[in-house]
């Protein structure tokens, strides 16, 4: 198979958005992030400013009893009266899938392993790391002072777990959930890299 996915999901601080980067870079192939913003944007209708505050956040509660099979498309449920913090997610969802349909690529964030899971070619990675090094990295990449770093820390992996529970019913970071689980207080940025390679290369893609 020519085609693959890679969805990464990641502890904030633990360099998973670096390691995307510098993956998609590797193998030439598209990168997206927060480039799924503008994109959402455009099929909602939404701002941008808005999607992105909504991002990675716990909206109402009504779609947590209503399944969606694979959240199959924005427009076929953008007519029902739906909170505009759950259509943010089905926005991106929609997003995700036009992604994927149309070549290799590397997601992250987004439940993308989830709302991707029927994708042929989906390589689902979550990576980690020990809190102390995730502290140092968000004092040195975001100048913020040890104690709110790891506030900081502590508050988004907090809203990431919430989200993704709410989205799938599954325990974010759960290792039954991905293929592959990466500790990067053990491999390193680059170590990381290369590891997600060679799983790409064993997979024969």
């Amino acid at each position: 198979m020519d085609k693959f996915v890679i969805a990464i999901s990641r502890e904030y601080g633990s360099g998973g958005r670096h390691i995307g980067e510098l993956l998609a870079n590797d193998l030439g192939i598209p990168f997206y992030d927060k480039e799924i913003i503008h994109m959402a944007a455009d099929k909602s209708g939404m701002s941008a400013g808005f999607i992105e505050k909504s991002d990675e956040s716990i909206p109402n509660a009504f779609l947590h009893n209503l399944k969606y099979s694979a959240y199959s498309s924005y427009d076929s449920v953008a007519l029902y009266d739906t909170p505009v913090t759950d259509k943010v997610f089905l926005a991106q969802s929609a997003v995700l899938k036009e992604l994927a349909s149309q070549g290799s690529c590397v997601i992250v964030g987004r439940c993308a392993d989830y709302v991707l899971r029927d994708e042929p070619g989906l390589i689902t990675v979550f990576i980690r790391g020990a809190l102390e090094d995730r502290i140092r990295q968000a004092v040195v990449h975001y100048d913020l002072p040890e104690q709110r770093a790891a506030e900081r820390i502590r508050r988004i992996d907090k809203s990431r777990t919430n989200y993704y529970k709410y989205y799938t019913s599954r325990q974010w970071g759960s290792i039954n959930n991905f293929d592959l689980v990466v500790n990067t207080s053990f491999s390193g940025i680059e170590g990381a890299v290369e590891v997600i390679k060679t799983l790409i290369r064993v997979k024969g893609y």
